[in-house]
């Protein structure tokens, strides 16, 4: 009979232990989330086109949730899953090569045979790398080429931008996307472009070309004469999510696909960074990624699944430093230096922000406890109410 009794008092007992931490979760400052509450509703925004989420990072406690699980477009916000798939999936210290390569023999100081210039998708490659490029073949002993040379954008598709931009979108929002570019090339080529900067960068080593510059694709036998490197991921994260820059990000996004599934399509990018997030434990229904900017129209994201992100990134000794490093500073820094330059805020939130007609969000760390995410959508969205609002979300949690 005693065992009969004790084991339901038992199991009662578990259940009442086991809810309790689900009951804190909910709700543990009920004072908080109402302020919090109000903050956002000086936004302006429907109510059905609002998300936010706030989570104690100590404790995994919910202090606010308000259609987090809503998808919505999230403008910049987008960047946030973008730097967590590259961090994850290519990792900080990751680099893009260009090289040349050569087809033919070199005879003397004369390479018999065409030149190839090869672009695997690096945004930063300027002047200065083809002109190192170009010493580098005249310490090889090349004074003259007698063939073609030939630049080659293959790693990349030839689509200079992604589905669901506005038109207007081309070559202001972003320069065209290429796997072979130098100087964030606008031209309508940027491949060829960079072909005919690198026949100038031999011509000032003293290297002559007899061949025409010409588009095409290296051919299976050239092999390596000369490289360049590009700065480590971490500092072209740092730059993409600091100045909210589109064009880093849809290039990386390609990179991304390129790299890991051998398709160098923005689809192919979303697919590897739907997965790394996947992977990575996000919560992913109603997210749809379709571009690593967030200026496409069609990008989805949840307050649920951007905090998702930010714990992953917190959580993993990796990504954390590169991934904090990246996000702007409230009144110091990038996107957020005219922004909550008071305290508590100021120099104790690191978010990134997102702004187009459509939408207005920003997500991120407070004081490294509180992760949080705020998307907002209109038709269009009161940006100056919108951005009132979440500083107001961020100066309270800055205050705990």
């Amino acid at each position: 009979m005693r065992r009969r009794i004790a084991y339901p008092i038992i199991s009662c007992l578990l259940l009442l232990v086991l809810a309790a931490p689900a009951a804190a979760r909910l709700a543990p400052r009920p004072a908080l989330e109402r302020r919090l509450g109000a903050a956002l509703s000086a936004s302006q925004a429907a109510p059905g086109r609002s998300g936010a989420l706030a989570i104690d990072l100590e404790t995994g406690e919910v202090v606010f949730a308000q259609n987090a699980w809503t998808p919505l477009a999230p403008a910049s916000n987008e960047k946030l899953a973008t730097t967590y798939a590259l961090l994850t999936g290519l990792g900080p210290w990751f680099r893009i090569e260009t090289d040349v390569l050569g087809r033919g023999r070199l005879d003397g100081a004369t390479w018999r045979g065409n030149l190839y210039l090869r672009g695997h998708g690096d945004p930063t490659l300027d002047g200065a790398g083809l002109a190192d490029l170009a010493s580098q073949l005249r310490r090889a002993g090349v004074s003259r080429v007698t063939g073609n040379l030939v630049a080659d954008a293959s790693f990349f598709d030839a689509r200079r931008g992604a589905f669901g931009w506005k038109a207007e979108f081309f070559g202001n929002e972003s320069e065209p996307l290429s796997a072979l570019t130098i100087d964030r090339s606008k031209a309508v080529d940027p491949a060829l472009e960079a072909g005919r900067a690198f026949r100038g960068a031999l011509r000032g080593a003293g290297v002559s070309v007899a061949g025409s510059t010409r588009l095409g694709k290296t051919t299976p036998d050239a092999f390596p004469l000369a490289s360049v490197l590009s700065p480590p991921l971490a500092e072209i994260v740092h730059e993409m999510d600091t100045e909210s820059d589109n064009y880093l990000a849809e290039m990386l996004f390609k990179e991304l696909g390129a790299v890991l599934l051998r398709s160098g399509t923005t689809p192919g990018g979303a697919a590897a960074a739907t997965k790394l997030l996947q992977v990575g434990g996000v919560p992913l229904a109603g997210v749809r990624l379709v571009d690593g900017s967030g200026l496409s129209r069609l990008d989805r994201l949840t307050a649920e699944a951007i905090v998702g992100i930010l714990q992953g990134a917190y959580a993993d000794p990796l990504v954390r430093p590169t991934f904090l490093d990246a996000l702007p500073i409230a009144g110091l820094t990038g996107t957020l230096e005219d922004r909550m330059r008071a305290s508590p805020a100021r120099g104790n939130v690191l978010a990134k922000t997102g702004t187009t007609n459509e939408a207005s969000a920003l997500s991120g760390f407070v004081r490294r406890r509180f992760a949080f995410a705020i998307l907002q959508n209109g038709d269009p969205v009161d940006h100056d109410a919108a951005r009132a609002s979440q500083d107001r979300f961020a100066q309270l949690l800055a205050g705990q």
